[in-house]
């Protein structure tokens, strides 16, 4: 029960986080971890838990799609359904006992990138052009990234097409939004297939992260994202040193 308790609630302030800022999963998976499911199945668990907002955002957005300018989201699109399954297929290789001393550093680095990306973004802009290729390139790297482990890679996306001059903060956020979950329709796809999903736990996460986003979406509104995103920073820095501790 104690287990169950803790599952729902990462996923509610899971769910809530991926409503208005991102970084969810930083939540779920040391919440899975920390009930005592192997790290390898709970990354999949994850995962597939949360899986279902994504399209359910992207639906949301489904009026501000830009197509950037050199490189059209369906030219990202199948870049991203391959580095989404590569990623997935390197995480189903990696033996256990390496993902478990690997694991506290994606989190960091994960929690890094959800810290200081946009800004390190907005900075490297004014020194920095990339073109179509390198894009293209770049957005296969972070599928990879995130049909292993994923931690914010929606906000690594944004960084990066920033590099390449998109500056619509709108059609950035469509994009990331459809982009994540085609990564993850592969990886949840692998997983599956693969068993390492565990269903109880992932059924009443998947519920508690649908009210969450409900509820994020709601209240997220009235606050401001300066302060959501220190929030979101702050329980970020105490999952990854919690996994440290563990380690």
């Amino acid at each position: 029960m104690s287990s169950d308790l803790l599952l729902a609630t990462a996923s509610f302030l899971a769910g809530a986080m991926n409503a208005v800022a991102g970084g969810g999963s930083f939540i779920t998976f040391p919440a899975l971890v920390l009930s005592g499911v192997p790290s390898i199945a709970a990354n999949a668990s994850s995962t597939v838990a949360l899986f279902p907002g994504s399209f359910a955002s992207a639906w949301a957005y489904r009026d501000d799609f830009r197509s950037f300018e050199g490189v059209s989201v369906r030219a990202l699109l199948p870049v991203s359904l391959a580095g989404g399954l590569a990623g997935a297929l390197l995480l189903l290789l990696t033996p256990q006992a390496t993902f478990d001393s690997v694991i506290p550093w994606l989190l960091l680095f994960g929690t890094l990138a959800f810290a200081f990306g946009r800004k390190a973004g907005e900075r490297l802009r004014r020194h920095i052009r990339i073109g179509p290729a390198l894009l293209l390139g770049g957005q296969f790297i972070l599928a990879v990234y995130g049909g292993y482990f994923g931690g914010a890679v929606g906000l690594m996306m944004m960084a990066v097409w920033s590099l390449f001059g998109v500056n619509d903060i709108q059609a950035m956020n469509a994009a990331k939004t459809l982009l994540v979950g085609a990564t993850n329709t592969v990886a949840v796809t692998c997983f599956i297939v693969a068993g390492e999903v565990w269903w109880a736990q992932t059924v009443l996460m998947a519920i508690a992260a649908v009210v969450g986003g409900y509820v994020g979406a709601r209240v997220g509104r009235r606050i401001a994202p300066d302060r959501i995103r220190l929030g979101i920073t702050a329980l970020n820095g105490v999952m990854t040193a919690a996994l440290f501790l563990r380690a």
